[in-house]
């Protein structure tokens, strides 16, 4: 396996290490382990898909656009809410 150089802010670096250290990992290592557990934006749209089909076949529930909305907003605000009290 080739390495690649990334460039980063000194304190970027510093507390990765720290995070991976208190892991037992070098850094190297847990970027690695980040990478993998990490989904991409495509990956994210595909789960989101296979999550929307799951629903369907379980319960027959199918929201729309709008609605998805409707309830992101909703969901929002009540956690906007708990994380103020």
């Amino acid at each position: 396996m080739t390495d690649a150089n990334i460039r980063i802010p000194e304190e970027a670096k510093d507390r990765l290490a720290a995070i991976a250290a208190a892991e037992g990992l070098s850094l190297r290592a847990y970027l690695a382990r980040l990478a993998q557990t990490l989904l991409t934006p495509a990956e994210r749209v595909e789960r989101a898909e296979e999550a929307r089909a799951a629903l369907k076949a379980w319960t027959g529930y199918a929201p729309t656009e709008s609605e998805e909305q409707v309830l992101d907003s909703e969901l929002d605000r009540r956690l906007a809410r708990v994380t103020v009290l």
